[in-house]
């Protein structure tokens, strides 16, 4: 069988080290690239389509759980961290194993073996993994939103966004005029903002209140919410009544 081809993320260069010389002990076991944040940890499996990601959870500007979504459905992660109280979601986001630092040459062995056998149940069964992988909300509206484009990262805090418009299998978060397109459902978008601030207003549309300029009647039951920047959006009779608790 082929070598397991991981790459290592970890903002601690000395936990870098660590994994590294367990893996580098392994003749099974290929480093293909070592990030030191998630932003370059995105760009690397871009690269070079690791089978495996041992993946830090505490990091600064984008956490473990964050990159995971990022990166997608299909990626295996191994989550490194000093604390267990992330392990629930770990396993919630399909994770392959759950190293808890300090961990021992032993343990990350166990955990390649079950990177093993999850690989060797994706080739025998191709869709054995298309459960959706999404990471588990947060508790709480979320304050910003990831995008990724290629190799690169957007991070759109929500006060940056005017409005989300539903399009065929993505949806475009509009900022400053801008689209930035992300493989998700309007309805996800919607019950990951803050109801307060984001409404429904139309079937394809969730709009920031705040954008809002006025709201005119277009037709018999219908109306048209017109932003301040002049954009003019559809607004469902259900969306008004939404919108009427909220102004």
């Amino acid at each position: 069988m082929s070598a397991l081809r991981i790459v290592i993320v970890d903002d601690e260069p000395l936990a870098r080290a660590v994994v590294r010389e367990y893996a580098s002990a392994d003749p099974q076991v290929e480093i293909v690239a070592e990030c030191g944040n998630g932003f370059d940890a995105v760009k690397a499996v871009a690269e070079h389509h690791p089978d495996l990601v041992l993946l830090d959870v505490q990091m600064p500007k984008l956490d473990g759980f964050e990159v995971l979504e990022l990166l997608g459905r299909d990626q295996a992660v191994v989550f490194i961290t000093a604390y267990d109280q992330y392990a629930l979601r770990a396993f919630d986001v399909h994770a392959v194993d759950y190293l808890l630092k300090p961990f021992s040459a032993e343990r990350f062995q166990e955990a390649m073996a079950r990177a093993r056998e999850r690989q060797r149940a994706t080739a025998a069964v191709p869709d054995v993994d298309a459960l959706v992988r999404e990471a588990k909300p947060r508790s709480g509206p979320a304050e910003r939103v990831l995008i990724r484009d290629g190799a690169n990262v957007h991070v759109l805090p929500v006060d940056a966004i005017d409005y989300v418009e539903a399009q065929d299998d993505y949806v475009a978060f509009r900022s400053a005029g801008k689209p930035y397109l992300k493989d998700q459902t309007l309805a996800a978008v919607e019950a990951s903002l803050d109801p307060a601030r984001f409404v429904r207003i139309h079937r394809s549309y969730i709009l920031n209140i705040d954008r809002i300029a006025k709201v005119e009647l277009y037709a018999k039951d219908s109306r048209i919410a017109i932003l301040r920047d002049g954009t003019r959006l559809p607004v469902s009779r259900a969306g008004y009544a939404r919108l009427s608790q909220l102004l």
